[in-house]
């Protein structure tokens, strides 16, 4: 590690008053009232699922009602996703968060946002403080709902979490090598790290319908996102100033992210292209003693800058730990290799991020849509698109910097050579996408972008290689098969395609398998031992279901497999399951099966095991991190990981203690929209729409969720109020 790091400081804090405890007295009262009088103009209507239907007098009315209906339903998820992206959580968990807020903080700056927040346009301003005061008087009128940190959120908050996607770019930079950097010492990145573990994709899939392949010549959207269960609350948010959006919005941000309003509709998926790159940065330090970075011919000065972090010591008491931070022109500094200081650039546009992923929602039709995609701060999500005037579209994410095609950004490029800088961005018509594709349909599975529409896809040689690094994976063959097939869609078969069984990673691996273990001599002893599990596998039809045996034990080989290629796949820059059907050899496939059936007998008894009796979906307490137990109920879950390209996803595995898997991720909300005269949507949220356990919504479509049943969704007004629960305002009791 270099010696050019400087030391960092631990300083032990007194007890810190509560800033509610600091306010003066008539400032409260004041604000109370400023806050009671907006509540009078907002109501929160809950259907019969729970699900807040908020109208409000303005658009800030209702951003102010939509996040105190939020805060009701999970305030715990909100102040944690701020803790998160404030790069404050070690205040609530302790040091070993300390890393994570670090990574953050090395790119959101207090004092930056507040400055953003004060030069951002007016009427963001006012959606920005409705947000805080929203949240501000819900913990007014709930004094029993303590914070585990923040009790005073002020507007500026607002614009630290402006995107709402599962993982941030920012989530690329390795803790480890954070850590190993600033704390000056050798820490090897985890396997994690260098994505040599089975991990379950955290993706989306989206498909887009045009009026020619529809029954009823209506365009259809499938919102099929794949996150942490529990990620985003449903909502619809309305007011007089035209916003009426319906949706999922992530925990405390003040915006439909995926959803769709009386004309169009919108679909986020995590997108392969790659948007964030390391510099390698030639550090010295000058006879000054101050450190620079060379640059073509020139030494420029690396910033140095000041960050002091909070964090709970185990008794209770704050601390401090001070660090000085470096950063070039290219960006912050996150680690160090081969001598060389590396720098991390993505995209920091909070102001223009928080606007597009506000003002789609108002978007009516794809002209519209596009006007507000040119803000262009919206850099790791494609999207799918349909209007009620028939448009359908893929669309690349927005922020793509221009770069020199010669180099490989999936590397550290030479942070001295000019050439290796970002060059402006890419102007939206130079970017992939596929508007209006005449085969009728377009959609996107977290894969390439080279198959979003059929034969009408874009080029993949008509554009640099940085447009794309994921490439294919399994659900991407999958969604194309069910999508050329119907030419007739109605909402019904759209969403019988989303929940299609067929598994395609199994149909390339498994014949490799069972061929494997034709080959093997008649005296082998591993002929009779495989016989049970080859005969299993060899009749299946490669689809998931609740009483199918062979879906178990293709699972648990696959798994397997992966643990024994992932390593040499990685070596060979090839996805696991290109290596898997390309290059693993049959001694490797025949032991993965090997373990996979010693481990089904182990834990279950046997071999032949339906996959219902495995797969389990359990929510027996709120907490965000959640404990499994085999003793208690859980439910039956028919689909798998989208690993093994399963379109509808489940992302489970077993915990300490349990033998069951239990899933975490994968379809989380799931929603059908047909659009015509008048949208029409049917949707399923996993669990329910709380966080509390004592709520009737807390599990109450858990069973729906496990059948893929959706339920109509009250977007109209008149079918609301046949179905209203409750209707209130912001702090009446419910």
């Amino acid at each position: 590690m270099s010696k050019l790091l400087p030391r960092i400081r631990l300083i032990v804090l007194a007890p810190l008053l509560a800033p509610a405890l600091m306010a003066a007295p008539v400032e409260a009262r004041d604000e109370g009232a400023a806050w009671a009088a907006q509540a009078a103009r907002v109501t929160i209507t809950r259907d019969d699922w729970g699900i807040a239907h908020v109208k409000g007098k303005s658009d800030a009315d209702a951003v102010f009602g939509m996040i105190y209906a939020q805060a009701e339903d999970d305030f715990n998820r909100i102040e944690t996703n701020y803790l998160v992206s404030l790069g404050r959580l070690a205040e609530a968990e302790g040091e070993k968060a300390i890393w994570q807020d670090l990574r953050q903080r090395l790119f959101v700056d207090p004092e930056r946002l507040k400055a953003d927040y004060a030069q951002s346009p007016p009427w963001l301003q006012r959606l920005m403080q409705a947000w805080a005061d929203g949240l501000n008087h819900y913990l007014a009128t709930h004094p029993e709902v303590r914070p585990r940190v923040i009790t005073r959120f002020e507007p500026w908050m607002a614009l630290s979490f402006s995107e709402g996607s599962i993982g941030g770019d920012i989530e690329r930079v390795p803790l480890t090598q954070l850590q190993a950097f600033y704390d000056k010492r050798a820490i090897a990145m985890t396997d994690a790290e260098k994505g040599l573990l089975y991990r379950e994709p955290q993706g989306s899939n989206g498909f887009a319908i045009a009026p020619s392949r529809t029954r009823d010549g209506h365009a259809l959207l499938l919102i099929n996102p794949h996150t942490s269960f529990f990620f985003r609350s449903e909502q619809q948010v309305t007011s007089d100033e035209g916003l009426n959006a319906y949706g999922a919005a992530t925990w405390g941000q003040f915006f439909i992210y995926q959803g769709f309003n009386a004309k169009a509709g919108w679909m986020h998926t995590s997108s392969g292209i790659d948007n964030v790159d390391e510099f390698a940065e030639t550090i010295a330090r000058g006879e000054d003693g101050r450190l620079t970075y060379r640059y073509g011919k020139e030494r420029r000065a690396v910033t140095e800058k000041p960050v002091t972090l909070r964090f709970r010591g185990a008794d209770g008491e704050m601390r401090e730990r001070r660090f000085t931070t470096y950063a070039t022109h290219h960006g912050p500094i996150v680690r160090e290799a081969d001598g060389k200081w590396i720098a991390f650039a993505l995209m920091n546009r909070p102001v223009a991020a928080l606007e597009q992923s506000f003002l789609r929602t108002k978007a009516s039709d794809y002209a519209s849509f596009l006007k507000v995609a040119r803000l262009q701060a919206n850099s790791s999500n494609n999207t799918l698109f349909a209007s009620s005037k028939g448009e359908i579209a893929y669309l690349h994410p927005q922020f793509v910097p221009i770069r020199d095609d010669r180099f490989d950004y999936r590397k550290p490029v030479d942070g001295s050579d000019p050439a290796t800088d970002w060059k402006g961005l890419h102007s939206l018509e130079s970017l992939p996408q596929a508007v209006n594709p005449a085969n009728g349909w377009a959609m996107n599975t977290n894969n390439w972008p080279w198959t979003a529409a059929g034969a009408d896809s874009p080029k993949r040689a008509a554009f640099p290689r940085y447009m794309d690094q994921a490439g294919e994976n399994p659900r991407g063959p999958h969604a194309e098969r069910v999508l050329a097939d119907i030419r007739d869609f109605t909402p019904q078969s759209l969403t019988a395609a989303a929940y299609d069984p067929y598994l395609t990673a199994f149909a390339r691996l498994l014949p490799g398998l069972i061929a494997a273990y034709d080959r093997l001599p008649a005296a082998d002893p591993q002929r009779a031992g495989l016989a049970p599990a080859i005969a299993l596998l060899r009749g299946w039809d490669y689809r998931w279901a609740r009483d199918s045996a062979p879906t178990s034990l293709a699972i648990f080989w696959g798994e397997a497999l992966w643990a024994e290629i992932a390593a040499p796949a990685k070596a060979a820059g090839l996805s696991v399951w290109d290596y898997a059907a390309d290059r693993a050899v049959d001694d490797q496939r025949l032991a993965a099966l090997a373990a996979a059936a010693d481990r089904l007998t182990r834990d279950f008894g046997r071999i032949a095991v339906p996959w219902g009796d495995i797969n389990r979906f359990q929510r027996n307490d709120g907490a965000i991190v959640q404990t499994f137990d085999d003793a208690k109920p859980s439910i039956a879950v028919p689909f798998t990981s989208s690993q093994w390209g399963s379109l509808a996803a489940f992302g489970a595995k077993p915990y300490p203690g349990t033998k069951r898997y239990y899933g975490t991720l994968g379809n989380s909300f799931v929603a059908v929209v047909q659009f015509g005269p008048k949208p029409r949507a049917w949707a399923i949220n996993a669990g329910g729409q709380s966080g509390d356990p004592a709520s009737p919504h807390f599990s109450d479509q858990a069973q729906r969720y496990a059948d893929g049943a959706l339920r109509e969704v009250r977007f109209d007004p008149a079918d609301l109020r046949r179905h209203t629960a409750s209707s209130y305002r912001p702090g009446e009791k419910r």
